[in-house]
Order: structure tokens, then C-alpha cells, then sequence
């Protein structure tokens, strides 16, 4: 139940986002709850590879390449979800940033933060 929550939360906020941030386009809620599976399994096979494979670089600049890497994940999801697009990877690294701080914040709402 609580993994069922945090999709359908992550759903609703790229909605949102969507509807905020002129370059993300997202077809449906149905798009949306796909793209939230997507990057919840980018997130959990492919983030940990590209982490190590950038570890030097994500050292020498603090940490800050790790937003790098979100904006690779989320275009990542753009080419394999049709209906959800992202414009740049200038978006994409704004997109996730506010969706990973609206979660955060949901999530702490919600009572659901580990």
C-alpha cells in the first residue's frame, strides 16, 4: 500500500508540474503514473551505475553533478515513456529538483518519510 501511495503521489506531481513548467508535457494521469514507475525503476537500477561510474566528478564538485544525474534519469524516461516529454536538459534538471523537493515535502505530510 505504501508503494501504491508514493506512485500515485509522484503521479499527481509530475502532473502538476506539468501544468507549471512550460516544457514538460505529460498526455494523461495515466502517463503520469507510467512515468512514475519508470523513474522509480531508472532510480533504482540505473542511478546507482551512472553514481559510480561519475563518483570523481560528483567528489571534486561537492555532490552538485547528483543534479546532473537526475536531468539524465528524467530524459532517460522521455525516451521510453511516449507521452511524456521534456523540452531540454535545462528543464529536465529543473523538473527534477522541484519534484524531488515536492515529494519530500508530501511525503513528510503524508506521515510516509524514510
Amino acid at each position: 500500500m505504501n508503494l501504491l501511495l508514493r506512485l500515485l503521489v509522484t503521479a499527481a506531481l509530475v502532473l502538476l508540474l506539468s501544468h507549471i513548467l512550460t516544457g514538460v508535457h505529460v498526455a494523461s494521469f495515466g502517463t503520469a503514473v507510467i512515468v512514475a514507475v519508470v523513474l522509480g525503476l531508472l532510480n533504482i537500477f540505473i542511478k546507482p551505475i551512472l553514481v559510480l561510474l561519475t563518483l570523481p566528478v560528483t567528489f571534486i564538485t561537492l555532490g552538485l553533478f547528483l543534479l546532473v544525474i537526475n536531468a539524465i534519469i528524467i530524459l532517460l524516461c522521455t525516451k521510453i515513456v511516449g507521452g511524456f516529454v521534456v523540452d531540454s536538459f535545462w528543464t529536465a534538471l529543473i523538473f527534477s529538483v522541484i519534484l524531488s523537493i515536492l515529494q519530500s515535502i508530501t511525503y513528510k505530510i503524508l506521515g510516509d518519510d524514510k
